[in-house]
């Protein structure tokens, strides 16, 4: 797969994280394969997790062709960039033909990202997972890797202002490998990874500087002593937000 635009913006995340003075607690590079096809759940904090989620595999000198809904390649801008990264795009309807193509780019021996939380999360917790991350691993015979973010959503997130000063803290942990087969259950399998990413993402807040996460901070869980929603007002949120999107569709129809 020839990529020409994708190098030049790793190689220009890369100035961004040096010229902002990002730090990277990063553990668990090593849980990536250096050759053939994996299957990366990485839990959904902001707008700009396409980017830090890749980094681990930047690592092991690949690149992440992430999954991402149908409505950012349907943009006029989004679209172009999208697939000039050779992303995969996912019908939020009917997500057959996306799985079919991220099967087809794990059988060509890449590394493919997915959100399995469906979502950007408000509460900033780990949403309950949809079951198929462990589908496509299985189905392709893949390691199923999950990588859990922490403090992506302070540069751009739902609802909230964008801020991209510099001296922040980004954690990552890449988790060791789960290998689904077909004969498991794709719903017990998805609770054993949704339980270990929920472990990854305490460890992570636990772990994260004190004074970039000051009680009261909208950005820190309320569990954690913070200001976001939780995860009940979080999901009451989404309803609606799903609720406005299926008027407008409806709207739109003749």
């Amino acid at each position: 797969m020839r990529d020409i635009v994708y190098p030049a913006v790793v190689a220009t995340a890369k100035t961004w994280f040096r010229l902002g003075d990002i730090k990277f607690n990063m553990t668990g590079v090593e849980n990536i394969p250096l050759t053939g096809g994996a299957l990366l759940a990485v839990n959904h904090l902001s707008f700009v997790d396409y980017v830090m989620a890749g980094y681990p595999a930047v690592q092991r000198k690949r690149l992440t062709r992430f999954m991402a809904k149908q409505e950012i390649f349907d943009h006029k801008i989004g679209g172009p960039v999208m697939r000039s990264f050779h992303h995969i795009a996912i019908d939020r309807s009917s997500g057959g033909a996306g799985m079919a193509e991220a099967r087809r780019y794990l059988d060509a021996g890449e590394v493919v990202g997915i959100f399995p939380e469906g979502t950007i999360s408000q509460s900033f917790e780990l949403q309950p997972l949809k079951t198929g991350a462990v589908r496509i691993a299985a189905d392709a015979g893949v390691p199923l890797i999950p990588v859990v973010l922490w403090g992506t959503q302070r540069f751009l997130t739902k609802g909230k202002p964008r801020d991209f000063g510099r001296h922040k803290t980004i954690g990552i942990e890449v988790g060791a490998p789960m290998f689904p087969t077909p004969a498991d259950d794709p719903t017990a399998m998805t609770e054993e990874l949704e339980t270990r990413m929920r472990a990854m993402l305490d460890r992570l807040i636990k772990a994260h500087p004190a004074d970039e996460q000051p009680p009261g901070s909208w950005w820190l869980p309320a569990s954690y002593g913070g200001s976001a929603p939780t995860p009940a007002e979080a999901a009451a949120m989404y309803a609606e937000e799903r609720r406005k999107r299926a008027e407008r569709k409806a709207k739109k129809q003749p």
